[in-house]
């Protein structure tokens, strides 16, 4: 039986994982170039050629709030076509996967701007999107089982589990079940009683810097709302990050306020 689609412990970088681009390429190509990547535009056609040996991982949630969502998808697309890149779903992708399969999901928390900008694009490019975003595993195992990368994060118990609490977990993380005072899910920091042996790299909840603790580190730094892109460099661990060009969708909360 053949492995399931999360288990890439064969590949063991060295790899770049991006945080959170949420439709802002413009950022996103000067971040790349930082890296060491090449990026080429023919059109709407790209082509991206990485440093030598390195592999490009994005933590997920590639659309909406920012302006050029089809061509972060493009960027991703290509790239892992290419096996040069590897991407995990995101909630934010699951979503819109959704939308474009014709499910009825409320345009909340940034989808109207995917969804616009998905409407001057073709229905070939929609449904190339589509089946992309279907495609994507809920977490990665790599480097021999010494990195995992998920959208939200991941419990130690669940790493190399298939199914849907895992799943769950990794798209959307865990709440309390309570609201703050903007109206927002109160999320748990699962990250603080984290004591597994694999380092978790993950995003989902912006911040204004990278949160670091347990052999885990969370990399999304708020671009989409004026804070940056950051990238985690492994096994360097070396952070480097771009600022965001503006704020491209203003946040329900500070982002200074961070999961506790």
């Amino acid at each position: 039986m053949a492995a399931p689609s999360f288990d890439r412990r064969d590949l063991v970088g060295p790899f770049d994982i991006i945080g959170d681009v949420h439709g802002c390429c413009d950022e996103l190509e000067e971040l790349l170039t930082l890296l060491g990547y090449r990026v080429g535009w023919q059109g709407k056609d790209v082509s991206v050629t990485p440093p030598a040996g390195r592999t490009l991982v994005f933590v997920g949630d590639l659309v909406d709030r920012g302006p050029r969502t089809p061509d972060v998808l493009r960027i991703a697309m290509s790239m892992v076509a290419q096996g040069t890149a590897l991407c995990v779903e995101g909630n934010h992708d699951d979503k819109f996967m959704r939308w474009l399969s014709g499910a009825n999901v409320k345009p909340a928390h940034g989808l109207q701007a995917s969804i616009d900008q998905m409407a001057e694009q073709g229905p070939s490019f929609r449904a190339s999107a589509r089946n992309f975003l279907g495609s994507l595993p809920p977490y990665l195992w790599l480097d021999s089982g010494a990195l995992v990368v998920a959208h939200a994060g991941l419990k130690s118990e669940m790493i190399g589990k298939a199914g849907g609490k895992a799943r769950s977990f990794a798209l959307y993380g865990e709440t309390t079940g309570e609201t703050d005072g903007f109206g927002n899910p109160v999320r748990l920091n699962w990250a603080l009683d984290y004591r597994g042996d694999a380092a978790v790299v993950y995003g989902h909840v912006a911040g204004p810097k990278v949160q670091a603790v347990n052999n885990t580190w969370c990399i999304d730094t708020g671009c989409c709302f004026g804070g940056a892109l950051t990238a985690l460099r492994w096994p360097e661990r070396n952070l480097i990050s771009v600022p965001a060009r503006k704020v491209w969708f203003e946040p329900t909360r500070p982002l200074a306020d961070r999961i506790r």
